[in-house]
């Protein structure tokens, strides 16, 4: 079934991250412009991360014709793994798969229109067709009713919701020229808060420093429990990440939850050395026309902030190399914040210099009451 109407008015919001869930969608990789060396190494990293998924809950991992027998090949031991064959561009569940609602009974997806982070405009790629027709397909494959949104611009790393009517973005990526320039912010925020069921929009100044995706909240920012958030951060003031980070602490410090409560902001500083392309990175991509394309050297938005929830994890992305010290520090952080959770390091260099991180390959799917789905 196919909604036209507005997820609000029908009793309908986004669950917050932290609450329990029913399952997480992912894309099985294989684009040659952001999965060197035929993605084998990417794909390796990819089973892990559903291997410590499947532990905890349903892992929906999505293929293609191509990468099928590669992904059964690579976790045909590991229970609780679901596997759909859907046309794809890329690899970024969170961005491409619905966004999640629900009324505490059952479970709807949002079909926003995906364009590639901005378009003609400032696009990633030249082509994503096959992405935005991911959401519709998936919700229709699982048999869950679907809202309509492809006259929205969005990706759903971009939004972050605490469950009781909070939602956070960034001005510098849902007010970018690429995704809906003809509507306000105050028209923005209204679609936001019809589809996504909030009743207050938190815009954070800015996301992470060189963030191709015009930088995400999920990279920057994210709630680890109601009114409680952990915001990357660096104490060098030489660092172009600091006046972002220090723009966003100004900003949460102001401000009040839907609730009217004031955030706890936890600082996770980001990684002491940057991480960056190396020419062995950049040796193993093949890039398309119209393809955004790595340069040696390019920093890359490496942030412990964007680690993703399981219902008894938390999968935290380590860079390892000169960054062991950070990475252990950023472990030592989330489990203090995170109690009852496990932290679960895992070896993200190979999900980064493809674009992303842990989070954007993960999209949640929430734990309806229903039986029925």
């Amino acid at each position: 079934m196919r909604y036209n109407s507005f997820p609000a008015d029908d009793g309908f919001y986004m669950p917050a991250e932290f609450a329990p869930h029913r399952g997480t969608v992912i894309i099985f990789p294989e684009r040659p412009g952001s999965w060197g060396y035929g993605a084998v190494p990417a794909q390796n990293v990819f089973a892990e991360v559903i291997r410590r998924i499947a532990e905890d809950e349903t892992a929906y991992v999505i293929v293609s014709s191509r990468t099928e027998a590669k992904a059964r090949a690579l976790l045909g031991d590991v229970r609780n793994v679901k596997i759909l064959n859907i046309p794809s561009d890329d690899s970024w569940a969170r961005d491409v798969a619905p966004t999640f609602v629900t009324d505490g009974r059952e479970i709807r997806g949002i079909d926003w229109q995906f364009n590639a982070w901005g378009g003609e405009y400032d696009g990633l790629y030249a082509h994503w067709e096959r992405d935005n027709a991911l959401a519709s397909r998936f919700c229709e494959l699982e048999d869950i009713p679907c809202y309509d949104a492809q006259h929205f611009v969005l990706e759903g790393g971009s939004v972050h919701s605490d469950g009781e009517g909070t939602v956070m973005v960034t001005e510098s990526c849902l007010l970018s020229k690429g995704r809906n320039p003809k509507l306000s912010r105050s028209q923005i925020e209204q679609e936001l808060c019809r589809y996504l069921g909030c009743r207050k929009v938190l815009w954070l100044p800015r996301g992470i420093y060189i963030d191709e995706t015009n930088e995400h909240v999920d990279n920057v920012c994210a709630f680890i429990a109601p009114a409680e958030a952990v915001l990357a951060w660096t104490d060098d003031k030489n660092d172009p990440q600091y006046s972002l980070s220090k723009a966003c602490l100004d900003y949460l410090e102001n401000e009040t939850d839907a609730k009217g409560r004031r955030i706890t902001v936890h600082k996770l500083p980001i990684p002491d050395t940057p991480v960056t392309i190396t020419a062995h990175d950049l040796a193993g991509y093949t890039f398309e026309e119209g393809e955004d394309q790595r340069e040696l050297g390019e920093r890359l938005a490496a942030s412990y902030v964007n680690f993703y929830f399981t219902n008894g994890s938390v999968l935290l992305p380590q860079f390892g190399g000169r960054n062991k010290a950070s990475d252990e520090r950023a472990a030592r952080i989330m489990q203090q914040l995170c109690h009852g959770r496990r932290i679960v390091p895992i070896d993200a260099r190979e999900i980064i210099i493809g674009g992303g991180n842990i989070h954007c390959i993960t999209q949640q799917v929430p734990m309806p009451l229903s039986t029925d789905l």
